[in-house]
């Protein structure tokens, strides 16, 4: 699931919904912050190329509390996971 307001970035969370380690989509992003997206409404689809950064904390509590309050669910990850944060990245167009 992705998180985006009109035609500003898109972020993604890698919550691994709530597990104890980040997914591996997110050290690959790490590793290698040049990537591509899909996106589309189901009949078309485009791929994007984006650049990847992981938000600092301010960025990132106020990202993720939105998703928390469309999506309960990421709420519930947060609260559940061992890990100090759950990290959100923010992919923006090339």
């Amino acid at each position: 699931m992705y998180l985006r307001d009109g035609d500003g970035p898109w972020y993604i969370f890698a919550s691994f919904a709530g597990g104890p380690k980040n997914p591996d989509w997110f050290h690959n992003l790490l590793a290698n912050p040049d990537a591509a997206i899909s996106v589309g409404d189901g009949t078309t689809i485009e791929r994007v190329p984006v650049k990847a950064r992981v938000l600092e904390e301010g960025e990132r509590a106020t990202t993720y509390a939105e998703m928390a309050r469309r999506f309960p669910q990421f709420a519930e990850y947060e609260q559940k996971t061992t890990r100090d944060t759950i990290p959100v990245v923010e992919l923006t167009r090339q």
